[in-house]
């Protein structure tokens, strides 16, 4: 069977991302492909389009295949030590630029920035605001320097621990809260376990985060957490004793999904 029939039989399979495979393979856009429906592929084309195809038959994300994601109107590289920009975290983007002003002067701390998608984004959104992001991971933090067009302090250790003594005015984070004995696991097997996991719970790293937060945060200072879909009751106790004005967020498809509270 000849190159052009084979990759002709794989598109019409149900193999998932099979264009967008064939396009990487080829640095070609879904547009060119379709533009040049006549191209003769190449015997060094072909061989990278059909080890795609396996890596991505066995599991593997297309992110990673591809090394980026898209994240909030920008593409941002990734690894597999990085966990993949998930269009869920956009909401956090969203809660913090409605509640801070742009041109306000304001510190900010990213908890386990993984490829740096939230501190980054919003350095961006707000390039007045000093921004901070810790990462255990050192291949993680290497990825999100990579990914940072402006000036933020990556911090190497493990969430509050490698930080100077200063306070910030909002602490932001996307934390591990998946149980391990969640069944959605199952599907996040190529991503960095120590990225998803947290205690027998989901909740450990969470608790250790609100009860943290204080001593780093300003008078009047905001923490924002992404959680799980099942979590917002346990964080509302959680953050009582410290906190005052929680309010709970959905994300699009109508799940709980982030919380943002005030330092008494």
């Amino acid at each position: 069977m000849d190159c052009k029939r084979l990759i002709k039989n794989l598109l019409r399979e149900d193999v998932e991302d099979a264009s967008k495979l064939l396009g990487l393979a080829l640095n070609k856009t879904q547009e060119q492909l379709f533009a040049n429906l006549g191209y003769e592929v190449n015997s060094s084309e072909f061989e990278k389009f059909i080890s795609l195809v396996a890596e991505r038959k066995m599991g593997k994300p297309f992110a990673y295949l591809k090394g980026s994601q898209g994240f909030y109107e920008h593409e941002f590289l990734v690894s597999p030590s990085t966990l993949i920009p998930r269009p869920e975290t956009e909401l956090l983007i969203d809660i913090v630029l409605d509640k801070l002003s742009p041109e306000r002067k304001i510190k900010l701390l990213d908890l386990g920035t993984g490829s740096g998608i939230i501190a980054i984004t919003l350095s961006e959104k707000c390039p007045n605001w000093e921004v901070s992001a810790t990462d255990q991971s050192t291949e993680a933090l290497s990825v999100a320097k990579q990914n940072a067009k402006s000036s933020i302090d990556f911090y190497c250790g493990n969430w509050f621990d490698p930080l100077p003594q200063i306070k910030f005015d909002l602490i932001v984070s996307n934390p591990p809260y998946i149980s391990p004995s969640d069944p959605h696991l199952n599907d996040l097997s190529f991503e960095p376990i120590k990225a998803l996991v947290s205690g027998n719970d989901g909740l450990e790293d969470i608790q250790l985060i609100i009860s943290n937060s204080p001593q780093f945060l300003n008078k009047d200072g905001l923490l924002l957490l992404e959680h799980g879909y099942d979590q917002k009751d346990r964080i509302v106790k959680l953050l009582g004793d410290s906190f005052k004005n929680i309010k709970t967020f959905k994300d699009l498809n109508g799940i709980d999904r982030a919380i943002i509270a005030e330092l008494r």
